[in-house]
């Protein structure tokens, strides 16, 4: 591969087609099904993904087959096929649906509108994962520009990924035979350390999220008639709350939601750190000035890679502050969301905390937790030696910097399904969510440079992955 010809070619696709694609996509306010139960009929999914297959039909790849495969009831599914010069398959995955819009968006930004500052392209979706089908398609046009062979290529962009993927094993099954055994999966969907160098995900965490709810009255009574008598159903869920979690820490105490760390990862996480510095925990948003987490760097990459945690992500039985009258609330419902280590069983974690927090129920009051989705998490295989090697050549070339391993707190649920369809594929899991990109929250971004560099290193590790 010619490297400048490529960093070339690459740079002209981003500035002349891929932005301005990616624009036009954040407008489309796709939420996943999780978020929009009616996305049928409000059509954005159907809008969303066939402005990703007319940019597909433009690019003028060798015996390219492009199709949106669709079940009844399920997002639909772009399905790209392109033939290669030998019977190996490299999978590309990304997806194209959205988290919802979330509040706090600076004054001059919205979710839905494209704006470009500082080299950033903000709006939702962008990052997240609107580049994955420009960014592959791309990648494989270098080495056919060049001349240069590459494997069987398969391509799946998927409309479930932010509602946990429950969409996507219904199109594996149906599409098995034409997806083959991949022997390499890329996957642009994850984080990246810094905007410096490539970063290959080692880890996802798995994720359980469900309804706890705590009843003490049918209706709501004037609270200095029942206060003191009845309890405080907010009393109640934060009791319970205190069995599973540390308030003074965060530390799960439920055993069952822990895992050992493997010894390669605590090496990884030790090297990142170093790498990182202070940017692991500067990378967020944070409301106090100078934060100072008391832990070491490394630790906090461990915390956040390795070990779970609960987060409370929504609450209902509250009213508005404007509508909080002097009233005893009947019930308090609040939405848990826990990450869970790469290797915990996510059904055996869910029975857990169900058991825990349903066990010993609080005097006057009743106490329900309703699981509502697990997903599993996923470690990664022992890198090959090419492609150990493949990640640093490209990170050198384009980057000027070697390539980083990491560990990533989120979940992408795919990554779960294909390490026990294929277990001798290798993966490279990478992504442009870096500082402050903030998927999922207000100000998402995407860095325009890294998203053509990212794209420059996965030409080269295609290139290597067939010569090797």
């Amino acid at each position: 591969m010619d490297t400048n010809k490529t960093a070339e070619f690459v740079n002209d696709m981003w500035d002349s087609s891929i932005v301005a694609e990616i624009s036009e996509y954040i407008k489309v306010p796709n939420k996943s099904p999780i978020f929009d139960p009616d996305w049928e009929r409000h059509g954005y999914m159907d809008t969303a993904v066939a402005m990703l297959e007319a940019w597909c039909r433009k690019q003028p790849i060798k015996g390219m087959q492009i199709e949106v495969v669709r079940i009844k009831g399920r997002t639909p599914l772009l399905f790209i096929d392109i033939p290669g010069d030998s019977d190996e398959v490299v999978l590309l995955y990304g997806h194209y649906d959205k988290q919802p819009e979330f509040s706090g968006w600076e004054d001059d930004l919205d979710p839905w509108t494209p704006v470009i500052r500082d080299g950033k392209l903000y709006g939702r979706g962008g990052a997240d994962d609107g580049y994955a089908t420009f960014g592959s398609l791309t990648a494989i046009r270098v080495l056919q520009e060049q001349n240069i062979p590459h494997a069987h290529c398969v391509v799946l962009i998927e409309g479930c990924e932010e509602s946990g993927s429950f969409d996507l094993p219904y199109y594996i099954d149906l599409l098995e035979d034409r997806i083959g055994a991949p022997s390499l999966v890329v996957c642009l969907d994850a984080e990246c350390g810094n905007y410096d160098q490539l970063w290959c995900t080692t880890s996802l965490r798995g994720n359980l999220t469900g309804t706890l709810r705590t009843d003490v009255l049918t209706e709501g009574v004037h609270s200095g008639t029942a206060s003191g008598v009845v309890p405080s159903s907010f009393r109640v869920a934060r009791q319970l709350i205190s069995r599973i979690e540390d308030e003074s820490n965060g530390q799960v105490l439920i055993e069952a939601l822990h895992v050992e760390i493997p010894a390669q990862r605590l090496t990884q996480a030790e090297f990142a750190a170093k790498t990182l510095g202070k940017l692991v925990y500067e990378k967020f948003p944070w409301a106090v000035d100078n934060p100072s987490p008391g832990d070491s760097n490394t630790e906090i990459l461990l915390n956040n890679t390795w070990r779970p945690t609960l987060a409370i992500t929504g609450a209902e039985g509250m009213p508005a502050m404007i509508d909080a009258g002097n009233v005893l609330l009947p019930f308090t419902e609040l939405k848990l969301s826990f990450r869970l280590p790469p290797t915990c069983d996510a059904d055996a974690a869910a029975e857990a905390v169900k058991s825990v927090l349903e066990a010993d129920t609080p005097p006057l009051a009743k106490v329900s937790f309703d699981v509502e989705s697990t997903m599993a998490g996923w470690n990664a295989p022992e890198v090959a030696d090419w492609l150990e090697a493949a990640m640093h050549k490209a990170s050198n070339a384009f980057f000027g910097k070697p390539s980083m391993y990491m560990g990533t707190g989120g979940t992408i649920p795919f990554m779960g399904m294909l390490g026990e369809r294929f277990p001798e594929a290798q993966f490279l899991i990478t992504g442009l969510l870096g500082p402050k990109s903030n998927a999922h929250g207000p100000n998402e971004f995407l860095h325009i440079e890294t998203g053509k560099r990212l794209t420059s290193c996965v030409a080269q590790v295609l290139e290597d992955h067939f010569t090797r």
